[in-house]
């Protein structure tokens, strides 16, 4: 839990948009793989397997009726020390709006976007995860990226 914990947490956050749901869904996680820790094959890294648990955990809670409501969610990432306090709240502002963004993607989109682009997955690893061909990985990337270029057009626009 220590190794991965926070990367955990953060796979729930980004799929379920809830904090609480994401700090259920990690404690679910530890507490099935230490009682099915005997089931782990060693295919893959135990990070990988967490992740896979975590992603199959957050998807089922999202498919019950209390979870289908859509909410939006503020995203405010920590920055470190150095910059001026107007630098500071100019970043936080462009990394909330990204992430406001991935989050508005459909979960199949933002989950290979995330695995990618946070967790450095290649898609190889990404199909194995989400018993996906790597072809079906590389395009929903390709449209996540896609729809991220849009979201980011639109709001150019708009200023």
């Amino acid at each position: 839990m220590a190794s991965y914990g926070q990367e955990v947490w953060n796979l729930a956050y980004l799929l379920t948009r809830k904090h609480e749901m994401a700090d259920d869904i990690t404690q679910d996680v530890f507490l099935k793989a230490h009682a099915n820790i005997r089931a782990f094959r060693g295919d893959s890294s135990i990070k990988t397997w967490l992740l896979t648990i975590t992603r199959n955990l957050a998807i089922n809670s999202l498919r019950t009726a209390f979870m289908r409501k859509v909410t939006l969610v503020a995203w405010v990432m920590p920055q470190g020390a150095g910059p001026s306090a107007e630098q500071e709240a100019m970043d936080n502002e462009w990394t909330s709006r990204v992430w406001l963004n991935v989050l508005k993607l459909p979960v199949k989109l933002r989950e290979v976007l995330v695995l990618h682009a946070k967790y450095e997955m290649s898609t190889k690893d990404i199909a194995k995860m989400l018993q996906l061909s790597e072809g079906t990985v590389k395009s929903r990337l390709s449209r996540a990226r896609s729809k991220m270029s849009e979201y980011r057009r639109e709001s150019e626009e708009y200023e």
